[in-house]
């Protein structure tokens, strides 16, 4: 037979509010946040529509603050234990909950007694010292100035005339600043209201003064904003006992005003008068039994009404609705314990061992990874995007091969200045045909433009360099020490400009080498005889076809006439074709051969003018396409060898030597401590995921109790 634990709580034992209490604790008492939403019944309510006496009611007790203005100023979490409920959960009595009301309303009690979760250990048995220490502890958080916080005060009462339950009693909701409240102490409460009423597991107990519009509720209505259902939602009516005479709310009761899936219970509770006269509340809480009995509408209903009523339908919901929510509370349990215990790992113990090992070991790491993100064989391959080499890869491929590319020889020259050149290049010797001195002196320009997007290149690169790093350095191990992370950026960072000047250099060099040496014996290049054969071809196909007066056939092209030269420097006297037309046309165009004969000196500049002829159309065409030809066979050549020198020098060369470089700038004794100091927000969240990861474990140990 298998065995069973003999501490389990079964899913229909009241222990199970118990047990929700020690997980409230368990988070509390350690300082953290509660990452788990746990089930708790949250009070809401106007300051007068009588939350404190609805609670002291149930407990039995005259234990709260009471004044002017707002009393409430921090979350108060108040846990019912039934002593007799508690002894059973143990093992050392049988006796069930009881619900009887008190018969002793004397400050101090033997049988009774509140702790507080700040003051572990020690009991209250005076509950007037109760109500002063919740004064004393929401002052020191608040101050006196009647402003709020939101952190709780955990106070745990034990008697046997209470149910087991635990209420969040929350700040009364106000109009209008007093005295010295904030400004906007309106929207303070409210935000801290909605922020425990908004979570999905919160049971809402909205108290409204039943002498009141119950559609002007300030409790019902901050309800409706989180739960418009009214899922989740108990009413509680209160001040029924001062209503007008022939009213009452037995229609609210019926659901017929703002219905309720949990419906609303009716009590009475000390007024004014009372208080101050200190009436004892087991004299009101009798005094509201045969208020209910007596009264003609509620008579029929009475076992429904009243403080005692609403106790036990409190416990009974809480109980329910912890049975529900429990397996989603258990796996939540386990996800977070999970997230903090891999964090925790990540954030590492606070010495590892001695510190030059430490950085060796950390050095050794970066380097390997670093090499490994410019390989891609990283395990963090990303589907989403490139990442690492490959968008050096694609610097090399895309940006710079069509940057090259881009990068048109005759954007920046056109054929009137090709057409000077030629000229120049000749000297003063009209040449016979096409300068080889023009074609190189136009080519080698063009080549050293393509210095600017090479030396972009090293640039692109090195920005690729610098982004891995950053993801290299963004990793948990650098956000643990800040001084070790900003001294590992400054020596990279150094290191990558360092091998920046060779990387720049060697490129300079290679446009350099192309610059300085034009092979026009390259096999892929266009010469000469070719070109002009291409542009000789082109020019004929346009010309006219001559064809011969006697025969009538076309004459070959060998024997056809060929036009003067027009270009030449020579002066038609006749008034042809020479002006306006050809290198000096339009300089002789404006003069009248009076002029002309007296041969005046040349102007200080000359520059091309006029149209290009026929002949100097055609001698342009077969530079450029020469030009065209070896351009591309130097643009093919340094798409290819580029990259190859950008990846010799400067990322094949900070991977070989990453390491190395490393250890010779930082491996030194007196900086290691140094650099190994924790940043704050490393020692303060793995205090923090230490805490969590304790409080989980104690959680879970907890709930692995229910069978």
């Amino acid at each position: 037979m298998a065995q069973t634990n003999p501490n389990a709580i079964n899913v229909n034992d009241p222990g199970l509010i118990t047990l929700v209490n020690k997980l409230q604790d368990v988070f509390t008492t350690v300082g953290v946040q509660n990452p788990i939403d746990l089930p708790q019944i949250a009070v809401v309510g106007s300051q007068s529509s009588g939350k404190s006496s609805v609670l002291e009611n149930i407990v039995g007790r005259d234990f709260l603050p009471r004044g002017t203005g707002i009393v409430t100023r921090r979350p108060l979490i108040l846990q019912l234990i039934n002593r007799a409920s508690a002894t059973q959960t143990n093992g050392t009595s049988s006796e069930s909950e009881t619900t009887a009301i008190p018969t002793t309303d004397a400050a101090s009690n033997t049988d009774e007694w509140g702790e507080f979760l700040h003051i572990p250990g020690q009991k209250f048995y005076d509950f007037n010292k109760i109500r002063d220490e919740i004064v004393r502890e929401t002052d020191s958080k608040t101050g006196r100035n009647a402003g709020i916080s939101p952190a709780p005060i955990n106070l745990r009462i034990y008697s046997p005339n209470v149910l087991t339950l635990t209420l969040v009693d929350l700040p009364g909701l106000t109009k209008v600043p007093v005295g010295d409240q904030p400004r906007d102490i309106e929207k303070q409460i409210k935000d801290m209201v909605l922020k425990q009423i908004s979570k999905p597991n919160a049971i809402i107990l909205a108290v409204t003064a039943a002498n009141t519009d119950l559609a002007n509720s300030d409790g019902l209505k901050l309800a409706r904003e989180v739960d418009p259902e009214g899922q989740r939602t108990i009413g509680v009516l209160t001040k029924v006992d001062l209503m007008d005479d022939g009213t009452d709310v037995v229609d609210i009761l019926a659901g017929r005003i703002i219905p309720l899936r949990l419906g609303y219970v009716p009590v009475v509770n000390r007024g004014q008068r009372d208080i101050e006269g200190k009436k004892p509340i087991s004299a009101a809480l009798q005094a509201e039994q045969n208020f209910f009995e007596n009264h003609k509408a509620y008579r029929n209903k009475a076992s429904y009404c009243g403080t005692p009523y609403l106790a036990r339908k409190l416990n009974l919901i809480l109980m329910m609705h912890i049975k529900q929510t429990l397996p989603d509370i258990k796996a939540r349990i386990q996800g977070s314990l999970q997230k903090y215990s891999q964090e925790l790992t990540s954030l590492g113990d606070s010495m590892l061992g001695n510190s030059a090992n430490i950085v060796l070991n950390i050095i050794t790491e970066f380097s390997n990874e670093y090499r490994t993100v410019l390989e891609g064989h990283n395990a963090e391959l990303s589907s989403i995007e490139l990442s690492g080499g490959a968008r050096i890869s694609f610097v090399y491929h895309e940006l710079y091969a069509n940057g090259v590319k881009a990068v048109d020889p005759f954007d920046v020259i056109k054929d009137i200045d090709i057409r000077t050149i030629l000229y120049n290049s000749s000297g003063s010797s009209p040449a016979l045909f096409v300068g080889t001195t023009a074609f190189e002196v136009i080519v080698k320009q063009q080549i050293k433009r393509l210095e600017e997007p090479s030396l972009k290149c090293v640039s692109l690169v090195y920005d690729e360099l610098v982004r891995i790093l950053g993801q290299l350095l963004n990793k948990p191990l650098f956000k643990r020490y800040p001084g070790l992370r900003e001294r590992v950026q400054g020596v990279v960072i150094g290191f990558f400009k360092k091998s920046m000047d060779p990387a720049n250099k060697l490129v300079r060099d290679l446009v350099a080498m192309e610059a300085c040496y034009v092979n026009t014996g390259h096999p892929d290049f266009l010469n000469g005889h070719r070109a002009m054969a291409i542009v000789n071809e082109r020019h004929t196909a346009a010309k006219p076809v001559q064809v011969d007066p006697k025969t009538g056939k076309p004459i070959p092209v060998a024997q056809q006439v060929a036009p003067p030269r027009s270009q030449s420097p020579s002066l038609d006297l006749n008034g042809g074709q020479g002006e306006g037309s050809g290198f000096f046309g339009s300089f002789w165009a404006s003069k009248n051969k009076k002029k002309m004969a007296a041969m005046e000196a040349p102007p200080p500049t000359l520059k091309a003018s006029g149209t290009l002829s026929e002949k100097e159309s055609q001698e342009v065409e077969v530079i450029k396409l020469l030009i065209q030809s070896y351009y591309n066979i130097v643009r093919r050549t340094m798409i290819d060898m580029v990259p190859k020198a950008i990846m010799l020098t400067l990322v094949e060369h900070t991977k070989e030597e990453m390491q190395r470089e490393l250890l010779q700038e930082m491996y030194r004794q007196t900086e290691l401590d140094d650099l190994l100091k924790e940043s704050e927000y490393t020692v303060r969240r793995r205090k923090e995921c230490q805490q969590m990861v304790e409080s989980l474990s104690r959680a879970s140990e907890i709930v692995g109790q229910v069978q």
